[in-house]
């Protein structure tokens, strides 16, 4: 065999690697233009007021889609449509193509950002609960519900909520799965669960707008973590959660993003001062 064969073997086998490495850059890429060509992104959220909310005319809005919209309106698409979903299903129907992110108040933990890509932190909150007037049976954290055979707690199915109750030792039996925050609080008001747990933001709003004197809230939980969603990505996705990422930065360094969640009620500080990398490596 020549040199000249060797080399021109060699050239061809380098150019092939180099093909083969720029592929899933490719891939990556071709997803932000399917979805310029496509003029929306396709968004899941969770109609859980103040991260997500759609109003009687079907408009999304909320903290979270909020800043998804300004972001990807920024990256060329123009809008999102969101379709509403259990926290459970969520990363399921993201990893089916049912939906192209996440905007939903899904918080960052290591199992989940083990499934998905998340963009850098959005919203940061604690949990709360809400309870009968007066408290009747002393619950101010998941494990005070645990220790009384007689609590039941009412949180989203697949939810932070959920985890952090049977986390604390409620039986299966006690943690009562609720599909949205009014049907939690008619169950408490109807006395079929002790406290329903959300995010305090979620709380507040849900207790306000039912304004009934016979409903309190405790928050934050005593002994539950602050927690920080993030837009979450398929994987295989992360040149668009990348660029997510840039104009997300561009967002909290210009005083938009404070603009944008400010208004309901979450601090831009709080995401702004912790990272991706931190909240996924939380135990």
């Amino acid at each position: 065999m020549s040199i000249r064969t060797i080399l021109t073997m060699a050239a061809g086998a380098t150019a092939l690697m180099a093909a083969i490495a720029a592929t899933p850059a490719f891939a990556d890429d071709a997803k932000l233009e399917e979805l310029k060509a496509q003029g929306f992104a396709r968004v899941a959220i969770a109609n859980e007021p103040p991260f997500t909310a759609v109003a009687a005319d079907g408009k999304v809005s909320g903290a979270a889609p909020d800043v998804a919209r300004e972001v990807f309106k920024r990256l060329g698409v123009a809008d999102i449509v969101a379709s509403i979903s259990e926290y459970g299903a969520m990363i399921p129907g993201l990893q089916a193509g049912r939906h192209d992110v996440i905007t939903a108040g899904l918080f960052m933990k290591p199992e989940r950002c083990a499934a998905v890509a998340y963009s850098e932190p959005i919203l940061c909150d604690a949990e709360a609960f809400a309870l009968k007037k007066g408290n009747p049976l002393k619950l101010k954290s998941y494990k005070d519900i645990a220790d009384n055979p007689d609590a039941k707690i009412g949180a989203p199915g697949g939810g932070t909520e959920e985890k952090l109750a049977l986390e604390a030792g409620v039986p299966r039996d006690r943690v009562i799965v609720v599909p949205d925050g009014q049907s939690g609080l008619k169950m408490l008001q109807d006395g079929r669960i002790d406290a329903y747990s959300l995010p305090v933001l979620s709380i507040n709003d849900l207790v306000a707008k039912a304004n009934d004197p016979e409903i309190e809230v405790v928050a934050p939980v005593e002994g539950a973590p602050v927690y920080c969603d993030g837009a979450a990505f398929r994987k295989g996705d992360e040149a668009l959660r990348d660029a997510f990422d840039v104009e997300l930065a561009k967002l909290k360094e210009s005083g938009e993003f404070a603009k944008i969640i400010e208004p309901y009620g979450f601090s831009a500080k709080a995401a702004m001062s912790t990272s991706r990398d931190k909240l996924c490596a939380a135990k």
